[in-house]
């Protein structure tokens, strides 16, 4: 006989919020609250996704665990919000269905890997790194010098091959061939409306849409469906600030740069 707060959850839908770049943070935290869903058997999950995206192992991780609770018979609906680009749209494909509003800001698949060259900055400044490796490439994307070219080939083949599993993710869940989805896997941004007629949308929608959808798929009344939010973000004591919106993205963005210089990224970067 199973335990009582089975039988209850067994009529909720477990929520679970992914904002801003996936990071490690992010997936610690998502990870922990799709354990617990799959743990306390919740028949459906509703995925709310408004991310550029962001590290690729880090949404590889995230990917697989909703993988997993799908095969455990857990049903997975991801609603688009604002933006769910390149690493959204990886973590989306892992859903059963995917319900965008109109405008909302997705595509971007693709990856990209940036480095600082302030070599000549360095030389006016008059300072000048001194290195001793191990290998060849041991200080590849080093910001004292340029990229050499055989650098830079072997670059773009790590890219390419990141962008293959994008690819190969991205047509499974969605049902399309690869060389389909390569067509329109430049990097370029769709409207959700837009983004539906190449198929990587099932419809147009807000977030109660894909409430709705995810509690018939598993078989549950949606008007007498509880939901219950897991892993809830961290609160931000700076959204009392003035001007926060700008100054935010302003330090988000200087923070990213810095701290993932040199890794491939699932990432829209406008």
């Amino acid at each position: 006989m199973p335990w009582p707060w089975r039988r209850k959850t067994r009529r909720t839908l477990a929520r679970v919020v992914i904002e801003g770049p996936i990071a490690g943070g992010t997936r610690t935290r998502v990870l922990k609250a799709l354990d617990e869903i799959g743990r306390r058997e919740c028949p459906a999950l509703l995925l709310r996704i408004d991310s550029p995206g962001g590290t690729v192992g880090d949404s590889q991780e995230i990917h697989a665990a909703l993988l997993r609770l799908r095969a455990k018979g857990c049903r997975v609906v991801a609603s688009f919000g604002n933006i769910a680009a390149s690493g959204g749209v990886y973590l989306g494909v892992a859903a059963e269905r995917i319900v965008a509003n109109p405008g909302t800001i997705t595509g971007s698949i693709g990856v990209i890997l940036r480095g600082n060259d302030l070599s000549r900055l360095l030389e006016r400044l008059g300072v000048r790194f001194e290195t001793v490796k191990s290998g060849l490439y041991k200080d590849i994307l080093s910001p004292d010098r340029a990229l050499t070219e055989a650098e830079r080939d072997l670059l773009q083949a790590l890219i390419d091959s990141s962008y293959g599993q994008f690819v190969a993710a991205v047509a499974q869940g969605r049902g399309l061939e690869e060389e389909a989805v390569r067509r329109f896997a430049d990097g370029r941004v769709f409207s959700g409306a837009q983004a539906r007629e190449l198929g990587l949308v099932d419809e147009l929608g807000d977030e109660e849409r894909a409430r709705q959808l995810a509690a018939e798929l598993a078989g549950l009344d949606p008007l007498r469906t509880r939901v219950i939010t897991f892993g809830k973000p961290p609160g931000r004591w700076a959204t009392v600030l003035p001007g926060r919106n700008l100054l935010g993205t302003v330090v988000e963005a200087l923070r990213l740069e810095l701290a993932w210089a040199g890794q491939p990224l699932w990432l829209h970067r406008p």
